[in-house]
């Protein structure tokens, strides 16, 4: 049987691991700009397949190009942006996205994961289809998400069992089978937009293990605070079981025994680490009033 066509669209490393696998795609485009591998595609793919850069896949002469490339199937790797139904028109489909569908449809489920206190979370690989993260699940991998597990952990954590559902996919195209998928239920569905600026600030009136799930969720880029005059990110927080001076209200800090913390809701933190707007560590002795 001759090799399977298809087009990749994601991340380099989905790319190099299927390339080393005897699966090289005939075209292939990456996203985000700033990932590692571009070098190697370069290299490794310039030569047996069409390297698109970062293409516009809703611009007519982009898929003019790719329906003259007779595509077997089209491979979908993290890829960031929705697949227009023309090009999903060209061959079957398929993607994997970092949640356990139907739960956390959408471009951000590791934030809305750590967020939410989730204990369990993992990899879904999927039929595409028009609408958003709802094709039907061809399989999933999970992942234990620890209490102190953030969202680039979480990240971390999700590549190899995504790997490997990469690699159980081109098997099966390489042989010929289109894998079995059961559709996916609405019913208990979740949805993970992009969070909002407000949504990655802390309000100091939550409980004090709401504002570390959500430091842990904005890790590595933190949630925003103010720190006196300044705006500043925490990118990193711990709990703080020193009782608070009488009278503290909920977001005045104070030099705890272990360093400056925040009276939140209920209980307090540590302010680990914070930095500020242009992401340089801030000395909190210089910007915070002692109490």
């Amino acid at each position: 049987m001759p090799p399977f066509r298809y087009l990749y669209l994601g991340v380099p490393l989905g790319a190099r691991v299927l390339t080393g696998a005897g699966y090289p795609p005939v075209a292939a485009a990456f996203a985000p700009l700033d990932l590692p591998g571009r070098r190697w595609a370069r290299r490794a793919l310039g030569p047996r397949a069409l390297l698109l850069g970062r293409p516009d896949l809703e611009a007519l002469p982009v898929q003019a190009v790719l329906s003259t490339l007779a595509l077997d199937a089209i491979v979908s790797f993290f890829w960031p942006r929705r697949i227009p139904s023309a090009v999903l028109a060209l061959a079957p489909a398929w993607g994997t996205h970092p949640s356990l569908l139907p739960r956390w449809r959408g471009p951000d489920p590791y934030f809305w994961t750590i967020r939410s206190g989730d204990t369990e979370a993992g990899v879904s690989l999927f039929e595409l289809d028009e609408r958003y993260d709802t094709g039907p699940v061809v399989k999933q991998a999970r992942v234990s998400v620890g209490p102190e597990m953030d969202a680039w952990a979480l990240a971390r954590a999700l590549d190899r069992p995504a790997l490997a559902l990469l690699l159980e996919l081109a098997e099966s195209l390489a042989r010929g089978e289109r894998p079995a998928a059961a559709p996916q239920r609405d019913e208990g569905a979740t949805e993970a937009p992009s969070p909002t600026p407000e949504q990655q600030a802390i309000d100091w009136k939550m409980p004090a293990e709401e504002v570390l799930r959500l430091v842990r969720a904005t890790f590595p880029l933190g949630a925003s605070i103010r720190l006196g005059p300044l705006d500043a990110d925490l990118i990193r927080a711990s709990r703080c079981d020193a009782a608070p001076p009488p009278g503290l209200a909920p977001s005045e800090a104070w030099r705890a025994p272990r360093g400056w913390a925040v009276r939140c809701g209920e209980g307090a933190v540590y302010l680990d680490e914070v930095v500020d707007a242009e992401g340089e560590p801030l000395d909190i002795d210089a910007h915070v009033p002692r109490t």
